[in-house]
């Protein structure tokens, strides 16, 4: 297969460019201008915005990347909008996954040396020095650091610090000692998630996944069989008035046990939960379940032996590893019992009496059966307890019986409530009555610890939590949500239930880096509660690290920067003479902070992925209110989605994941910036793959070409041509663009603006070269329009392909850097609307003309195209008014008398009746042009064509000529032109 000489072009051009190259120029052109370095200017609105800082347990990968460009775009876009922009990084060193990955390392862990090799590209020999935390955590710090810096994030490097960092950790203290003596700190009793192998309370950042465990409260009701008790977990503890059998997992083992002075069944798994939540249990013996099996056990409630059954859906290591089952509620049972009867077989069943159980209604719900769950398992065509479709249809059943189910009569005192009051009363009635307790499970299980156990649920008494519970603190994290720009909007809900379903939550653990708990520092303040106000911290470190430090040398003296310091610089409380005392910190220095502090405070954007909204985000939201005056909440939050690798999700298991600089390395830092954006809008997860990269590249390097060949031109001499129609129809497609990007990049709909920018645009272009044909000598106007479009671009690229937009910038002759050029501004002087009309006409032209060839298979050697008569355009715009102006529609009668009164088009006969009825009906229809036609009036449709004639003739290579209708002398040897029609000429074709 033949390239194109134009493609060919394209592959050398790509082949000679070295993105490293190009990129490294204006990395160190931006630093040595320090041109994203910000402090406050009193005369400049202030953008603040800042994204997660990166855990440095491992190198970014590209999904990272996406997180990081965003925010990167977000505060690109503002510097160019005239926001004095500040956009800073950190680095995160807090909690256990850095000390369980030494301790791995240390233990010559396979598998994490095999991660650390061969998918993190650590060299052996740096494996040894990386068994020790501290310098592991360095080391991906500075490959972190490194891949910001190649992608092109415009980071204010001066106010860089870590959550290890002397006086960061006297910021964290303030923080906590403020905290506790507002009330937000409680000792207490709550369950955490728990590490069995590290010995202490796990969060999102201690997982594998960056997993937050989500405990929820299980109700055990309790069936007996001769004194033993048979505790079934569930969150349903209403429908045990239609329990008709229990399950238990036929190839689990199951251990009787003494539970608090009972004796318990439940699976093997169990006994170790039980004792992490503070039960004395003693196991007595192994169970073998073909003992169990068969057996029958007493329902206290409906005062009825139920007997046990084998299911393969029972998961051991949930709940108690005992299932109470209500087939006629609960999807999971009503198929379990359907496959055990067709399973076994007439014989077994009559034995066991499984086709005895019959399912039990006990819950009103409009629209559906008596039986709820049949309905689910139809609807989502259920095969087996082993298909997945069977966890929607739980989901579907629980939530409309919950929202909107009533209790039958057979549920006695309860008939009549609806589920969630009866739901209450139950468990209030049956805990008194000793019928039901209590007890906690991991709701998203398996939640997998760093270290590789299973996070289990604990009960700690005298722990550390901070009272996201409380109503109060509650109200005011709603206060400041409601006043919130989030985006993408539709996240809303996801806050609103994050902050209603958040209680306690462990903020100190005995392991781990981090900071002391300063009035306990036997405790280490966890990761995520280190990590909710530190954004305040930037404003700080560029003087703790740099300017402070020429004063005195507080880093070897960090207890030296007091609580009063903080207080002053956050909340304005105290005096800058009696701080300055106390810190030795000179007075001017310390009004300084205080006013830059004032200044960018609080933040405008916090940027990260959607998974943080239940832990991050919302501690995020709590903590500020609980600390920070009104006027310092935060303004906004973005949450984008993941990113997928080939359509999948990125895991080692897959060997997909792609470190974030070796990605630009192979693809060049901009394709991959654009590639992790382009497919999907925020909220969704957008899919990266080598094509796309590779595809975004070669459009990149085309604009690269574009630039040189325009750079080069820039300085011929100009013909005085006056701008033609076509250029205004290109010249108005470049203000819309403009238009429709800004209004997309203002809700960072990023996705959006890259198809404006660079795919559609080129669309536009590829139409305007295409119609303009080759130039004659002396019309060079052409390279005047592009070069404008091309500096337009590059400008609405800066954001998005920071390195590109730079070099096609300064090819094209354009002042300083467009990193901080002003963004385009709409033109009203582009408008040109009747440019549009007549390239939108052409096109409609040249479609038709395309049409008729295909269905007749001619090869023409003649077109004409007759134009519309001055009668049917006075009859057409007639039309038009006559529908706007709301008269009756049906009155087409009064229509045609209205035009057949005017002579001209009167003397047209029946031929005039015939399309005065028409355009009635065409106008009828034509809702959202109606108007915008009116106003445009009668179109010299045949000055258009004779204008675009040239073009139709390249096209089509054929003679083409053009009548105006109504004319005397006009040729029409196939009386083509009465069928002509505004907008619609009549077409002929001559072979």
């Amino acid at each position: 297969m033949q390239t194109s000489a134009k493609s060919a072009r394209r592959q050398r051009a790509r082949g000679t460019l070295d993105w490293r190259k190009l990129e490294s120029k204006w990395q160190k052109k931006w630093a040595e201008a320090k041109i994203f370095e910000t402090d406050p200017k009193p005369d400049s609105p202030k953008f603040f915005v800042t994204v997660a800082y990166p855990y440095v347990n491992s190198p970014q990968h590209i999904g990272h990347g996406r997180t990081y460009t965003m925010g990167d775009v977000d505060a690109r876009y503002h510097r160019m909008r005239g926001y004095n922009t500040l956009f800073p990084i950190a680095f995160h060193y807090t909690g256990t996954p850095i000390a369980a990955m030494s301790k791995r390392l240390s233990q010559a862990d396979p598998e994490i040396i095999e991660t650390f090799t061969r998918i993190y590209h650590v060299p052996s020999s740096k494996l040894d020095e990386m068994k020790d935390p501290l310098r592991l955590a360095r080391y991906f710090h500075e490959e972190i650091r490194k891949g910001m810096k190649e992608i092109g994030f415009s980071f204010d490097w001066r106010r860089e610090f870590s959550t290890v960092d002397p006086l960061y950790k006297r910021f964290i203290q303030w923080q906590f000692r403020r905290l506790r003596d507002n009330g937000r700190i409680t000792r207490g009793t709550h369950p955490v998630g728990w590490c069995t192998n590290d010995n202490g309370p796990v969060g999102m950042h201690d997982t594998m996944g960056d997993v937050e465990p989500e405990i929820g409260e299980f109700f055990l009701v309790k069936f007996e069989q001769d004194g033993i008790v048979f505790p079934t977990a569930t969150l349903r503890p209403e429908t045990v008035f239609g329990v008709t059998n229990l399950w238990i997992n036929p190839d689990a083992q199951y251990v009787q046990a003494e539970v608090d002075g009972e004796r318990w069944i439940v699976s093997k798994d169990t006994v170790q939960k039980l004792q992490l939540q503070n039960r004395k249990v003693a196991v007595e013996k192994e169970l073998s379940t073909k003992d169990l099996l068969g057996s029958t056990v007493f329902n206290p409630v409906i005062r009825r032996k139920i007997p046990i059954f084998p299911g393969a859906f029972v998961d051991p290591k949930n709940g108690t590893g005992v299932v109470m089952s209500v087939p006629g509620h609960a999807p999971y049972d009503y198929q379990a019992l359907e496959d055990l009867k067709s399973r076994a077989g007439p014989m077994v069943n009559a034995v066991l009496g499984w086709d005895e159980i019959k399912p039990v209604s006990i819950i009103q719900l409009d629209g559906y059966s008596d039986i709820p769950a049949a309905d689910a398992v139809k609807k989502f065509h259920v095969q087996s307890q082993e298909d997945p479709k069977l966890e929607q249809a739980t989901k579907e059943i629980y939530s409309a019986e919950y929202h909107r189910g009533v209790m039958k009569q057979n549920t006695g005192a309860y008939s009549g409530m609806n589920v969630a009051k009866a739901r209450d009363t139950v468990v209030q009635d049956f805990t008194s009555q000793g019928l039901i307790t209590k007890m906690y499970e991991i709701l998203n299980r398996p939640v997998i610890c760093r270290c590789g156990t299973e996070v289990l649920v604990k009960i700690l008494s005298d722990q550390w939590f901070l009272d996201y519970g409380e109503a109060d603190w509650k109200k005011l994290a709603h206060e400041c949500l409601d006043n919130m720009t989030l985006l993408p909007e539709d996240i809303r809900p996801q806050f609103e239930y994050a902050i209603d379903w958040l209680k306690e939550k462990a903020c100190a653990r005995r392991v781990g880096l981090g900071t002391p708990l300063p009035w306990d520092p036997s405790w280490v303040i966890e990761a995520l509660s280190d990590s909710t106000i530190y954004m305040a911290y930037y404003v700080l470190s560029k003087y703790l690290s740099k300017e402070w430090m020429t004063f005195k040398k507080f880093e070897k003296a960090p207890e030296k920067l007091m609580d009063e310091f903080f207080d002053y610089i956050f909340l304005g409380r105290g005096y800058p003479a009696e701080v300055s005392t106390i810190t030795d910190i000179p007075k001017r220095v310390v009004e300084k902070i205080r006013k830059e502090f004032e200044y960018f405070y609080p933040v405008d954007m916090r940027h990260s992925a959607k998974e943080l909204i239940p832990n991050h985000f919302s501690f995020y939201i709590f903590n500020h209110v609980a600390l920070f005056p009104r006027n310092h909440w935060p303004r906004g939050i973005a949450a984008n989605g993941h990113v997928l690798m080939n359509g999948q999700k990125m895991s080692k298991s897959l060997q997909n994941i792609i470190p974030l600089r070796q990605a630009i390395q192979t693809f060049g830092a901009d394709p991959v910036r654009i590639g992790v954006l382009v497919t999907a809008e925020m909220g969704q997860d957008t899919d990266f793959s080598e094509q796309l990269a590779r595809s975004i590249e070669e459009r990149l390097v085309n604009l690269l070409v574009q630039a040189k060949k325009l750079g080069i031109s820039r300085g011929k001499k100009k013909s005085g041509r006056p701008v033609s129609i076509l250029d205004r129809w290109m010249l108005r497609m470049l203000n819309e663009m403009v238009k429709q990007a800004t209004n997309a990049m203002d809700s960072l709909r990023v996705r959006e603006t890259i198809q404006r920018v660079l795919y559609q645009m080129d669309n536009d272009i590829a139409w305007y070269l295409k119609r303009l044909g080759p130039l004659k000598r002396g019309i060079n106007s052409r390279d005047l329009v592009l070069r404008k479009i091309l500096e337009v671009r590059a400008r609405i690229l800066s954001p998005l392909s920071p390195h590109v937009a730079e070099e096609v910038w300064s090819l094209l002759g354009g002042r300083g850097f467009v990193s901080i050029a002003p963004w385009p501004e709409p033109d009203d002087r582009s408008l040109y609307p009747e440019a549009e009309i007549s390239e939108n006409f052409v096109k409609q032209v040249l479609e038709d003309t395309i049409e008729i060839m295909k269905a007749t298979g001619i090869k023409p050697k003649t077109i004409m195209y007759y134009t519309a008569p001055d009668w049917k355009w006075k009859t057409y715009l007639r039309a038009l008014e006559f529908a706007n102006s709301g008269t009756d529609a049906s009155r087409v009668g009064d229509f045609i008398k209205m035009i057949m009164s005017d002579p001209e088009i009167r003397s047209e006969g029946k031929l005039a009746a015939d399309y005065a009825n028409k355009s009635f009906q065409q106008a009828r229809q034509l809702k959202e042009l109606r108007s915008s036609r009116v106003k445009t009036g009668s179109v010299d449709e045949a000055g258009i064509l004779e204008d675009a004639k040239e073009f139709f003739q390249r096209e089509f290579k054929a003679s083409v000529k053009v009548r105006k209708g109504g004319t005397k002398e006009i040729v029409d040897p196939k009386s083509k032109a009465k069928t002509a029609e505004p907008y619609r000429p009549a077409i002929y074709i001559e072979e």
